[in-house]
């Protein structure tokens, strides 16, 4: 088995001293250029690898991230599984971690102290939250002094956080108005999650365009979780309703009803119009094209990344809450 290459093996092959090669692998600016372009020429020769715990621990950074979500029955599998949301979010913080010379990690969790412990454990230089968590829980990571990001979190307390949100309220109007523009009157809405802020404003949206339409609501039902299969049950309920159009607050939830509705032979969307929320990449590959409001997942999930980075890096004294715009895009589900 080939030795492994060490900090004194570095120093005696470059002929410069153990503190230089710290200072250069540490960023310390204490060597000259010469002994730092000797230095470095003899971590390539011998592929020596910085013991990164050490490296970490002499920077008081670890240069990880974490990002936390909440648990389905124990288990994060259903959500990388059946919502692809999350893999377009997660995907935008790899690009930016990465870029920045980041690593992250990912969990689910229940308990405030399992929380704790796995931040503690790792040495995580700041936290993402991507979904509803109770109060004590945030509370109780304030307590670990590392910046906390909440990503659509509308409770009271999340101000005291940095958050980031897209214009959830005025998505679910431009939802509204456009079906109503296209003639329906008859609309359901189905909701993507129960008990959940982010779909609440969406509601309100669109409560306020059928409002100013003088149109009353035809029909309020709720997915037990965003998925596919959650809105295939749905759409089979719709396909025997006499609405004319549906917006569900996820596109998974409404490629689901969309599938059923076809199942069952309605037309989409000649029958039944349908639009869904967020524009995920599969949603322009069905067969109608689905019509959606845009978010930017990937952008958001990049953006959440580099805001937590700045924080890290700036510790800024103001609380930063950002909000994106979002989009109507109209495809062939709903453009009758």
């Amino acid at each position: 088995m080939k030795k492994k290459v060490t900090i004194r093996d570095v120093a005696k092959h470059a002929g410069v001293s153990v503190a230089s090669v710290s200072y250069v692998v540490n960023g310390i600016q204490k060597v000259s250029e010469e002994t730092k372009e000797r230095v470095q020429q003899a971590i390539a020769e011998l592929g020596y690898q910085p013991n990164f715990a050490a490296v970490s621990l002499s920077k008081n950074r670890s240069y990880m991230i974490g990002v936390v979500m909440p648990l389905i029955e124990d288990t994060l599998a259903p959500i990388f599984k059946e919502n692809s949301y999350y893999s377009e979010f997660i995907s935008g913080i790899e690009y930016v971690a990465r870029k920045n010379g980041y690593d992250f990690l990912i969990t689910g969790v229940n308990k405030a102290e399992e929380c704790k412990n796995w931040i503690a454990k790792r040495n995580l230089d700041g936290i993402i939250f991507l979904g509803m968590f109770p109060e004590h829980l945030h509370e109780e990571m304030k307590a670990l002094s590392i910046p906390i990001l909440l990503i659509d979190a509308y409770e009271e307390y999340a101000d005291h956080f940095h958050t980031i949100r897209i214009a959830d309220e005025e998505g679910g109007f431009l939802a509204g108005q456009h079906l109503l523009q296209k003639g329906h009157t008859k609309i359901a809405y189905v909701a993507h999650s129960e008990n959940s802020p982010v779909d609440a404003r969406r509601y309100i949206g669109y409560q306020r365009a059928l409002y100013r339409g003088n149109v009353k609501e035809a029909l309020h039902l709720t997915a037990k979780y965003s998925t596919f299969k959650e809105g295939y049950k749905i759409g089979e309920k719709l396909s025997s309703s006499d609405v004319t159009a549906v917006f569900a607050s996820s596109d998974l939830v409404a490629l689901g009803i969309m599938k059923a509705l076809q199942d069952r032979g309605k037309k989409v969307p000649t029958d039944i119009a349908v639009v869904g929320f967020d524009d995920l990449t599969v949603s322009s590959y069905t067969s109608p094209e689905l019509s959606t409001v845009r978010q930017d997942v990937f952008h958001k999930g990049s953006l959440s990344a580099q805001t937590l980075i700045d924080v890290i890096t700036d510790r800024p004294q103001e609380t930063k809450h950002i909000e994106l715009p979002v989009e109507l895009v109209v495809r062939e589900s709903s453009n009758t």
